[in-house]
């Protein structure tokens, strides 16, 4: 598959070039950095709510490290959120 091959997943984005030094994660790698386990990163896949593998091989799969570090980052994001909107007075009130 290249990279101008057109992703049958509706989750993931055309990429027609990635930024060198960007890698592709295999699925280990991606427990360790996100926390989340095999079956919980699949499930997450298939609602959508998780960057989709790249084929790289007949049964092999990897993950663009760029949109597993995006998925963190939204996390945070989400995280911060929830902790600005605990930390107003008028919401203690």
């Amino acid at each position: 598959m290249t990279a101008s091959t057109p992703s049958t997943t509706s989750a993931c984005r055309h990429v027609e070039r990635i930024q060198l030094g960007n890698r592709l994660l295999r699925r280990r790698e991606v427990e360790l950095k996100t926390g989340k386990s095999r079956s919980s990163i699949y499930k997450s896949v298939s609602d959508g709510t998780f960057p989709a593998p790249v084929p790289i091989g007949d049964n092999s799969v990897a993950w663009l490290e760029e949109e597993i570090d995006g998925w963190i980052a939204e996390r945070l994001a989400q995280r911060n959120t929830a902790l600005k909107m605990t930390a107003r007075p008028e919401a203690r009130a």
